[in-house]
């Protein structure tokens, strides 16, 4: 049985548009022009980072946010910026008997802001911060999650939104796995093959969740 869920962060929890947008201010590239090629990088199956490189060649990661960080315009998401279905899944979730977590890679400065928005209403916030570095797609990142829990790798859901970062890793790492159909990876990767196949589930929203765990659980019985 499902016991607990754990959830990706980017376009599962939080609509990273205001995100992208900061950053293609940052590199001064119109925002219809970053993210239209944001697309196309990611329909190639490339790392999104490579985005950034294609307008500024040489584009380091860890420079750039450091150089944000000076002048007082640091990567930042905050309440507006979760999607409509979050707060209420939570909170169905966890009525329903379910430990809930959030799990995901981040830096040091977004897993502070995670742990302001959601340290009083779920039961875990880890990421690869708190991991030493151990970062999805590695399985041992999914079931160091698990571990944590106290649950068996098969007793907890991880949503995502990504094949690639998400599904693969964690259901090689024997979860359970849920696959959302939103945001630029979440629409590509609904039209590969292994979205029919890999996930447990596929949901169009967090509020499906309920419903499927519920119908997943009695069967299992």
């Amino acid at each position: 049985m499902i016991r607990a869920v754990l959830f990706d962060v980017g376009e599962c929890l939080v609509d990273e548009s205001r995100e992208w947008d900061g950053w293609a201010a940052w590199l001064g590239v119109p925002r219809h022009t970053f993210s239209t090629q944001f697309g196309v990088t990611i329909a190639q199956g490339r790392e999104h980072w490579d985005t950034f490189k294609i307008f500024k060649p040489g584009f380091d990661l860890a420079r750039e946010r450091a150089k944000r960080d000076a002048v007082d315009q640091p990567e930042w998401f905050g309440e507006n910026d979760l999607y409509p279905d979050v707060r209420i899944t939570i909170r169905l979730l966890r009525q329903a008997g379910l430990l809930v977590g959030v799990a995901a890679n981040q830096s040091e400065a977004t897993t502070i802001i995670l742990r302001r928005l959601f340290e009083s209403t779920v039961d875990l916030i880890a990421t690869s911060y708190d991991t030493g570095g151990i970062e999805k797609p590695d399985p041992r990142f999914f079931q160091i999650m698990a571990q944590a829990l106290r649950l068996e790798p098969h007793e907890v859901l991880y949503v995502g939104d990504r094949l690639d970062e998400d599904i693969r890793p964690a259901g090689a790492a024997g979860l359970q796995t849920a696959l959302i159909n939103r945001g630029p990876w979440g629409l590509t990767h609904r039209f590969d093959p292994d979205a029919d196949t890999l996930p447990t589930m596929r949901i169009d929203g967090l509020r499906e969740l309920n419903e499927g765990i519920a119908k997943y659980n009695a069967g299992a019985h």
